[in-house]
């Protein structure tokens, strides 16, 4: 009996080192960043069982979340000109505890096609034109994304090309959970820059209200995040998590206007999430961007890893 291949078993896998970072990644599996580890270390969180994480639709690692980051307010949605109605029993779907689609098509059920490799960076390409996936998003169009790694960190790098005559709109997003190993949760050190909160309704859906937001830094201690924001320049921001020795900064480099702040207080993970548009922005027809047939949309965002203390 032949034994059934697990998400680690992708053969398209590509380990990358880079001084003393080791990172891995999974075409496969939807460009799933499994993991970044740190003199040996993990330094991602809810990456041991990856499988259970496939099945459920759950998110894990670094994933890409496409079409949408987070959650829509329904199963219908308009934009760019197009009326869309999901299937809720579609398994290109998944569904949060409140019934409502999340992070457009689970990264399990992606296969990206490596074009290029080397010791230190992967080169991936999403070409979205199947029938099924344009009956969840109906624009179709490429995605690239370049994942390369450095003595210093990693470093994230996404294009979006239109494959048809037809404007793509842009709320994709990353959602890295990011674990200092080491020390209690309640001791890590969280810094945020100064932002715009979103007013979110019990759904955890922007109502369209900010509030001002000055940033900070403080340990976690038993506080929970589930928040999100607008950036003042989509052109730069960064986030920290200190603690055990070891500062992990994620920077966005360009693209990202806005971001979500997770952190459950019964877990061992915070994730920092850029993200090109709000939370729901193709539901309530606002707050994303589109690029335009024969143009290119970039975002890029780096995870920093640096010695601290």
């Amino acid at each position: 009996m032949t034994a059934s291949r697990g998400v680690l078993d992708d053969p398209a896998a590509r380990r990358l080192a880079a001084g003393e970072l080791e990172a891995l990644f999974l075409p496969g599996y939807g460009m799933l960043g499994a993991s970044l580890r740190h003199r040996g270390v993990e330094l991602l969180g809810r990456v041991s069982d990856l499988d259970a994480a496939a099945a459920k639709g759950s998110t894990a690692g670094i994933p890409f979340l496409h079409p949408w980051a987070n959650r829509l307010e329904g199963w219908r949605y308009r934009a760019s000109g197009r009326e869309v109605q999901l299937d809720p029993a579609s398994p290109l779907l998944h569904a949060d505890e409140r019934g409502l689609p999340i992070h457009g098509v689970p990264w399990s059920r992606l296969s990206w096609a490596v074009t290029g490799s080397t010791a230190a960076a992967v080169q991936a390409r999403l070409d979205w034109t199947t029938g099924e996936l344009l009956a969840v998003f109906p624009f179709p169009h490429r995605m690239e994304l370049a994942a390369t790694l450095g003595p210093g960190g990693l470093t994230l790098e996404t294009r979006l090309a239109p494959l048809a005559e037809t404007p793509v709109p842009v709320s994709f997003g990353f959602h890295p959970y990011l674990a200092l190993p080491g020390l209690p949760r309640s001791a890590w050190r969280l810094a945020l820059p100064p932002m715009r909160r979103l007013v979110l309704d019990a759904r955890g859906i922007p109502t369209g209200s900010e509030a001002p937001f000055a940033g900070g830094d403080a340990p976690l201690g038993r506080r929970s995040w589930d928040d999100g924001f607008a950036l003042p320049d989509a052109q730069g921001a960064a986030f920290s998590l200190r603690g055990a020795g070891r500062r992990l900064t994620v920077e966005l480099l360009g693209g990202f206007g806005y971001a979500q702040v997770f952190a459950p207080p019964d877990r061992d993970f915070v994730a920092l999430e850029p993200m090109t548009a709000p939370t729901g922005a193709l539901g309530r027809g606002v707050g994303y961007g589109t690029v335009d047939p024969g143009g290119t949309f970039r975002a890029a965002f780096r995870i920093r890893v640096e010695e601290d203390g």
